[in-house]
């Protein structure tokens, strides 16, 4: 088992790093302007250019990858010639520093031709000052620095250059400047180094976003399948039991009118009637800052929708391998020799019937992670599926990468999870 486990991890790394690479494929080659979509379609081919420079979206595929993957930070600091460091500010912010002598913490700006240091001692002094002792002269004779802006890029800056540069500030909107850097290297530690990036849509780091929207689809998933899972078993062993029978027919009928209508008419069906004529529960689940077990109310909707989607799937499939395990000889055996019903139905005949809805459940698992999406929209719940689909829409790379990631790893973890179950349900079952 232990030799097992060792090559489903190995075999996750494999997975997750083809995914990876496919996913920065597809957004790459698909159709869509990410500085319009975050901007608006009204930029100008200025404003456009230097969107995709400070972003780091004017490099080269591979180079971008690496970055994503292994981050940026090492190669910036062979470009300036300092350690970089990033630290969090009491408000939850991070910052990226230049780290100098005595452990003094830097970054810069320029104001004309002057280069400004903004200088953060231990004891979180800031001070400022002009540092234009740091220009080098060039090969071409210009006069150059590479430093770190304070905005958490590293730049090149060229003295007297007249290079415009378009700064997009919240509830100003962009702000033209000139003297701006010739070149930027958006500062990240890599995914592989626990650093998902920064949104590209919303300017936020992506993993304060994403674990929040994660833990709303996870209350969510989890209820619907504590719900849901143990119903649809109890109810498919139910039909499975007597085949051909007036309770299977009901149950395999009623199954598959609810697996066979769509997610958003389910969803559209019970706001129509639980909120808008019977006026029980809220219509939609928009907690705002609130986590979703403070307002269990505007779960209700979400869950039953999700129960009766998931339930007649896993019931029809419950009910086949049940009603195959009834047909076997070993079964027939065990009536045969006088063992009461439910001892042979539970002692004999269940283990081997679960096998089957366990690989179904496991799958579903990382469904109701992220394929609940139409669930979500419907409904206005802030889930990692509809996190993703905003992202996908904007060609969001590092949020689209950062919540692929996670799927990948619920989903290998949830099949290792059923693999260990086989062997508790039938011991004849062993990995090596």
């Amino acid at each position: 088992m232990a030799k097992f486990i060792i090559r489903r991890f190995f075999l996750l790394l494999l997975t997750m790093f083809l995914v990876s690479i496919a996913v920065f494929m597809i957004v790459e080659s698909s159709p869509g302007n990410i500085a319009k979509n975050v901007l608006g379609a009204f930029i100008t081919p200025e404003q456009e250019a230097s969107f995709l420079a400070q972003q780091g979206l004017d490099k080269p595929l591979l180079q971008r990858y690496w970055f994503w993957l292994l981050g940026s930070d090492r190669a910036a600091e062979r470009k300036c010639g300092f350690k970089l460091e990033r630290i969090e500010t009491e408000a939850g912010f991070q910052e990226w520093w230049a780290k100098g002598e005595n452990s003094t913490l830097m970054r810069w700006s320029l104001e004309g031709d002057d280069l400004i240091v903004q200088t953060k001692t231990p004891d979180n002094t800031i001070e400022t000052a002009k540092d234009n002792e740091r220009w080098k002269k060039a090969e071409d004779g210009s006069y150059i620095f590479w430093g770190v802006d304070r905005n958490n890029h590293a730049v090149l800056w060229v003295k007297g250059a007249s290079n415009e540069v378009w700064n997009f500030v919240v509830g100003t909107g962009w702000i033209k400047s000139s003297g701006g850097p010739q070149s930027y290297i958006p500062l990240k530690k890599g995914f592989l180094r626990g650093d998902f990036g920064v949104s590209l849509r919303t300017g936020r780091p992506v993993e304060k976003s994403l674990f929040i929207r994660l833990r709303n689809s996870v209350v969510l998933a989890g209820i619907a399948f504590v719900v849901v899972m143990p119903l649809a078993l109890l109810l498919g062993m139910a039909a499975g039991i007597r085949e051909g029978s007036l309770q299977d027919r009901f149950l395999s009928i009623a199954g598959m009118v609810f697996s066979v209508i769509p997610e958003f008419a389910t969803g559209i069906f019970l706001i129509l009637i639980m909120s808008h004529w019977l006026e029980l529960v809220p219509g939609a689940s928009v907690f705002g800052e609130k986590a979703p077990w403070q307002r269990p109310d505007m779960l209700i909707l979400p869950v039953l929708t999700l129960t009766l989607i998931e339930l007649g799937y896993v019931l029809r499939i419950t009910r086949a391998s049940m009603a195959e395990v009834m047909r076997s000889a070993y079964i027939r055996t065990a009536f045969l020799k006088g063992l009461p019903f439910w001892q042979v139905i539970f002692r004999h005949a269940a283990k081997n019937a679960l096998i089957a809805p366990i690989t179904v459940i496991m799958l579903h698992v990382n469904w109701l992670m992220g394929g609940i999406v139409i669930v979500e929209v419907v409904f206005g719940y802030p889930g990692l599926g509809q996190y993703l689909l905003d992202s996908a829409l904007y060609k969001d790379v590092n949020a689209i990468e950062a919540g692929t990631m996670i799927m990948v790893l619920l989903a290998v973890g949830t099949q290792l999870f059923a693999d260990v179950l086989y062997t508790l349900l039938n011991p004849r079952i062993r990995y090596s």
